[in-house]
C-alpha cells in the first residue's frame, strides 16, 4: 500500500510545523474556502505541553519491541482541523518517545477538497488519502487526521481516523449550532463557533487527546496479540 520511497516523501513533525507557517501553506485554501491561519506556534506549544502517562510510555515501548510491531506511522493532516491540532502533536510526542518513524502528508492541494473521495488532479497526496477513507452512516469522508501504523517492512497494522470513540463530536456540535430561541441561523452559527473555540481551549480537549493515545495503544495491542481487528 505504501512504499518506503513514498513514505520518505512525508514531513517530520518539526518540518510540518515549519511548513504550516510558510507562505506556500498559507496560500492554500482552508476549510470551507476560508483563508488559512498560521497555527505553527499552537502546534509547537501543543507538542511541548503533551505528556504521556507512565503506562502509555511503557506500552509504546512494549509495542515497538514486539516482533512485527509498529515501526512507522503515516499521518495525513491539515492544520485547519481541530482534530489534527489536538491529536497530531501528542502522536508526535508518542512517536518520539517510542522511536517510531513518523511522516506527515497534507490532505489537500491548493484547494480545500469538498468531495467524498480525493481527486488526484487536485491533491498530490490523493493516492494516500484514497487508502484511508472514513466510511460511516453509508457515506464516505476524507476524515483527518489519519494515523496509519506500519511494521518495519510496511505491513499495515492499524489506522486511527479523526477522533477517539469517546468523543461524540457530531452530537456535541449539533447542540452547539442548534438555533436557540430568538436566534437567526447566522447568529446560531456564530455562537456555536464561539462555544466550539472555548471547548478547544478547555481540559476536555486534553482528555480526548489522551483518549486518542489510549485508543491507538489498545488497538495495536489487540492487533499484535489477536492478529486482527473487528
Amino acid at each position: 500500500m505504501v512504499t518506503p520511497e513514498r513514505f520518505a516523501q512525508g514531513m517530520t513533525f518539526d518540518q510540518y510545523v515549519q511548513y504550516v507557517g510558510t507562505p506556500e501553506n498559507l496560500g492554500r485554501e482552508a476549510s470551507q474556502g476560508g483563508a488559512r491561519r498560521d497555527w505553527s506556534a499552537a502546534l509547537r506549544a501543543a507538542y511541548d505541553s503533551a505528556h504521556l502517562t507512565d503506562a502509555q510510555a511503557e506500552a509504546w515501548l512494549w509495542l515497538v519491541a514486539q516482533p512485527g510491531g509498529p515501526a512507522k506511522v503515516l499521518v495525513i493532516s491539515e492544520e485547519w482541523s481541530s482534530d489534527c491540532r489536538r491529536d497530531v502533536p501528542v502522536l508526535a510526542r508518542a512517536a518520539d518517545a517510542a522511536g517510531l518513524e513518523l511522516r506527515i502528508f497534507p490532505r489537500d492541494g491548493q484547494r480545500f477538497s469538498r468531495s467524498p473521495r480525493p481527486d488526484p488532479a487536485e491533491s498530490p497526496n490523493a493516492d494516500l488519502m484514497a487508502q484511508f477513507l472514513n466510511e460511516k452512516d453509508g457515506q464516505t469522508f476524507q476524515s483527518i487526521p489519519v494515523a496509519a501504523f506500519f511494521t518495519e517492512d510496511f505491513q499495515l497494522l492499524y489506522r486511527y481516523v479523526e477522533y477517539p470513540a469517546i468523543y461524540h463530536k457530531d452530537r456535541i456540535r449539533g447542540v452547539q449550532t442548534a438555533p436557540q430561541a430568538g436566534e437567526t441561523p447566522e447568529q446560531a452559527r456564530a455562537r456555536g463557533d464561539r462555544e466550539f473555540a472555548t471547548l478547544q481551549g478547555s481540559p476536555f480537549f486534553q482528555v480526548w487527546a489522551c483518549a486518542a493515545v489510549d485508543e491507538m495503544l489498545s488497538h495495536l495491542y489487540e492487533r499484535l496479540r489477536v492478529g486482527s481487528l473487528p
